[in-house]
């Protein structure tokens, strides 16, 4: 086989195995956050940040025009200059603790998004929200990092491939979103 079909094989073994009733719980997490009037926070770095930015889009848009509920979502990763002040005057593992800091409050969601599962700011984010009382929720792959076991609902993507783990993330984060846009 060569490089591209290697590479949709594998993909397709990860996406075979996944936990749907995981993707279920968190879909129905997100739906009572939502029903409640709860406030939804994502996060990740690097392809991670895109996926959250992404998700919250989805959310915050589709999935809200689509219903008389809207969702309220924040990505923590869309403020450049909140994030680089935070950044440079505390440190980057702060980046979205110090942001949930000032929003969060209990019975409110953090979906978590690392591909290692070991991203400091996001364990951070993570240990903060559980100290909240908010609801955790974290997508990660490989052997699902810290950022597994931290969590109320983890989603781990059996790959040690980090494209291919990023890919399954934005399956997921489009089985979410399409699922309230389409119902």
């Amino acid at each position: 086989m060569d490089h591209a079909e290697t590479y949709l094989k594998d993909l397709q073994d990860a996406l075979a195995v996944l936990d749907l009733d995981q993707v279920k719980k968190a879909r129905q997490a997100l739906s009572e956050a939502r029903a409640e009037g709860k406030q939804i926070f994502v996060c990740g770095n690097g392809g991670s940040a895109s996926t959250a930015s992404h998700l919250a889009t989805d959310l915050g848009k589709g999935a809200s025009q689509a219903s008389a509920e809207a969702f309220k979502v924040m990505s923590l990763t869309d403020n450049i200059a909140w994030i680089t002040a935070l950044a440079n005057d505390m440190s980057y593992e702060h980046v979205f603790v110090e942001q949930l800091r000032n929003f969060a409050q209990q019975g409110d969601v953090l979906l978590a998004i690392s591909a290692s599962g070991n991203s400091p700011n996001v364990i951070k984010a993570v240990e903060f929200a559980n100290q909240q009382g908010l609801t955790t929720l974290g997508w990660t792959g490989f052997d699902g990092g810290r950022l597994a076991s931290l969590v109320d609902l983890p989603i781990v993507v059996d790959s040690h491939h980090m494209g291919r783990v990023e890919d399954v993330h934005i399956v997921l984060m489009h089985l979410v979103c399409y699922y309230f846009m389409e119902s």
